[in-house]
């Protein structure tokens, strides 16, 4: 597919933080806005943006507050609400509602922002390996690896090392290009491209108990076409998770992905690729203008 150039564009997020994203695409085409997990930044979708954008949608992945080039949250809020308030102030940026794409953290948020606002958020949800019943065996795993890069790594290739045993079921390759997308060097020692106060506090990607019941609401509030990209290897999402989103959205589907974990875009972008599209073609309609 052909290389489609992106633009680095800022938008004010909650409580005026700046948040930076790429953007691809017709500026006229259905907007698509790609929100990563946590930890991560918008590099983190592969080829997905790209080819989807080249398929006539306008793709907006986007840096969330407190990751990669986005500000840092000044009052240190890295709430769910928060995530969720940045969501919907994107969208109304983008002039017409998106669909939402989100991964992990971005998918809680994307869950929030359609289920809880009073008014038209989007236009269709893709929550990739996420749902509101998880695995808590597998949120502490990523809690543990992203607490062991906190003191940062003396080279690229540590933090490869570090990367090739979170995720055992990929091949182990060094890109140093790749790798700079998302750790920055200080003082001799490469450290991720994210805010240590986003895991502080005993913070995870998991909903504490006090919002469980806000999080069905959202859910059942859900009308919009919805899609569960689930990881077949992931540790996190497990049937039960799946049963129960498919219970509470009324227009949900879900799509599994053979040798995909939790980070189902990284382990096989082609088949994730394929799902979104798909799903884009035959549930939210024609991308352009």
């Amino acid at each position: 597919m052909t290389t489609m150039e992106s633009e680095t564009v800022s938008f004010t997020g909650f409580e005026g933080v700046n948040l930076v994203a790429d953007v691809r695409g017709d500026p006229d085409a259905a907007p698509v806005l790609f929100m990563h997990g946590g930890g991560q930044t918008r590099h983190a979708w592969g080829r997905t943006a790209e080819n989807v954008a080249a398929r006539g949608w306008r793709t907006v992945s986007l840096d969330l507050r407190g990751h990669g080039d986005s500000d840092w949250a000044p009052n240190g809020d890295y709430s769910f609400t928060s995530f969720c308030a940045d969501t919907i102030a994107v969208a109304d940026a983008l002039g017409r509602p998106p669909v939402l794409v989100g991964a992990s953290l971005g998918g809680m948020a994307a869950m929030l922002a359609e289920g809880t606002s009073d008014r038209e958020v989007s236009r269709g949800v893709v929550l990739v390996d996420i749902a509101p019943k998880t695995n808590p065996e597998g949120i502490e795993r990523i809690g543990k690896f992203m607490q062991s890069g906190l003191g940062g790594f003396d080279s690229l290739d540590d933090a490869a090392a570090a990367i090739a045993a979170y995720t055992p079921q990929r091949t182990r390759s060094v890109n140093p290009d790749g790798l700079k997308k998302v750790l920055r060097e200080r003082e001799g020692r490469w450290y991720w491209h994210w805010d240590p106060l986003v895991i502080s506090q005993g913070r995870n990607e998991t909903i504490p108990e006090r919002l469980q019941g806000l999080l069905d609401t959202a859910l059942a509030n859900i009308t919009v076409p919805t899609l569960l990209v689930w990881g077949l290897l992931s540790d996190v999402v497990t049937p039960e998770g799946v049963a129960d989103v498919l219970e509470k959205v009324p227009d949900a589907e879900v799509v599994s992905i053979d040798g995909a974990a939790h980070m189902i875009a990284g382990d096989r972008n082609d088949a994730f690729s394929e799902a979104v599209v798909e799903f884009l073609d035959r549930r939210i309609g024609v991308p352009g203008p």
